[in-house]
């Protein structure tokens, strides 16, 4: 059953530092195998696409064609669903797409003392490539959660790459990229899709299919690390691991609550992390006794009870400070706060890709449909990197617009700057646009 630690125990600091270590993946045999297929797809194009997506998802495209899911497909799945799903997605379309909207910058200008004009131009990328998992364990919560903003930021062209083993493109999510509006879909997965993200697609010399300027969405160990080698040709949203739960809590918390929020994760994956931080030895026992009691029943229990066992812990704390503390040091995907007065504790939170405050906000409530995003940093990267969001999907370019009284006033601080570095061309050409009624700064 899961591990239970006590801060004050001997030998606490070398466990939770393996704890911590949980991001810190070996990626060498993956990047062995990502790496040649990578090569494959930026060398050989449609050839060596065609030839992997054979190799991997169990079918035999002989062109392009035949790795395009179409409109009608993506609509005939949305018009088989029945009513009930069929609300549930809108409801969680609605919810997501009004807090992103929230969250789209304007650009903005302003002037100065002399007139000239300074400002921020926000504007969305060309291209997006959107890698959705697929298959039979396949989310449409993530088509919502990575086109949703993509689509608010305003990008010209989405095209997403789903996995559809033998074959197999699952309705769910041909339903969701329905109602998103997305047509430009293509039946190929893993480091190959990240390959055609980040290369383009090309057939005899002839380019096919151009890259996209970001990649975006969740994957496995190969995506992960896919994703890691083309970053910098290509921007990324982020490297994602295992999923993972942290929850701290003191003696009024629910522990039928806390273990159902910790199984919640850990039915994900075996190498899922789920973790509680309490200051009660009672709760502690108590959600042990419920996790017992409640894997068995569970249709992955098998994943879920490796999971707990492996890299799930119940942490002992002195008082919600230490607790708090520890957690800032692990920096969850997921923290949830089960403690009275959590609103109060918040500016002691520095590092969580999404915070669940309070007993009626279970993790898997932002998984579907609260509104913000689901695509959070893994394995401690939540200390550098932020959800997925509309900003994700948008850049921004720097206005400089002086005028002749902006650059009189200041070309002579400019070119002192410029002359003390040694840049004597900087200098120059900064005080060849000195009005001539200034031309003593010269």
């Amino acid at each position: 059953m899961i591990a239970t630690l006590h801060t004050s125990q001997s030998g606490f600091t070398q466990a939770f530092q393996a704890i911590l270590n949980r991001g810190q993946e070996d990626l060498q045999n993956a990047q062995s195998i990502v790496l040649p297929l990578l090569n494959e797809i930026r060398t050989q194009g449609l050839e060596a696409l065609l030839a992997q997506v054979a190799r991997f998802d169990g079918f035999a495209p002989k062109n392009l064609a035949d790795l395009v899911i179409t409109q009608e497909e993506c609509k005939s799945a949305y018009e088989k669903l029945d009513s009930k799903t069929k609300e549930a997605l809108h409801i969680a379309y609605d919810r997501i797409h009004a807090f992103h909207t929230k969250q789209k910058q304007k650009s903005w200008f302003d002037s100065d003392e002399h007139g000239s004009i300074l400002g921020q131009i926000y504007m969305p990328i060309d291209r997006a490539g959107l890698y959705i998992p697929g298959g039979k364990a396949a989310y449409p919560s993530s088509v919502l959660m990575n086109a949703i903003p993509a689509l608010v930021a305003g990008v010209r062209e989405i095209i997403v790459c789903t996995p559809t083993p033998q074959g197999y493109a699952n309705p769910l999510l041909l339903a969701a990229l329905h109602i998103c509006g997305i047509t430009d879909i293509y039946r190929v997965g893993g480091a190959s899709a990240i390959g055609v993200f980040a290369y383009g697609l090309h057939e005899k010399g002839q380019q096919i299919m151009p890259k996209v300027d970001v990649i975006s969405g969740p994957g496995n160990v190969f995506v992960a690390t896919a994703k890691k080698l083309v970053f910098g040709q290509v921007g990324i949203d982020m490297i994602a691991g295992p999923s993972e739960i942290a929850i701290i809590a003191d003696s009024s918390a629910n522990p039928a609550y806390i273990a159902r929020d910790l199984l919640s994760q850990a039915e994900h994956d075996e190498m899922a992390s789920s973790l509680l931080f309490t200051t009660s030895g009672d709760l502690a026992k108590q959600v042990v006794s419920k996790l017992a009691e409640l894997l068995p029943s569970l249709p992955k229990s098998a994943i879920a009870t490796a999971s707990i066992q492996n890299r799930g812990a119940i942490i002992i704390c002195k008082d919600l400070e230490e607790a708090i503390t520890l957690c800032n040091d692990l920096a969850p995907e997921h923290l949830e706060l089960l403690f009275d007065n959590a609103f109060t504790y918040l500016p002691k939170i520095k590092h969580a890709g999404a915070i669940f405050l309070g007993a009626n906000t279970p993790e898997a409530i932002g998984d579907y449909l609260a509104g913000p995003n689901h695509t959070l940093p893994t394995g401690g990267s939540a200390k550098f990197f932020s959800p997925l969001s509309v900003d994700t999907f948008m850049k921004k370019s720097s206005l400089i617009a002086f005028s002749q009284q902006g650059i009189n006033a200041l070309a002579k601080p400019c070119a002192h700057l410029a002359e003390l570095e040694g840049l004597v061309a900087h200098k120059l050409s900064v005080l060849e646009r000195v009005a001539p009624h200034d031309s003593h700064q010269k």
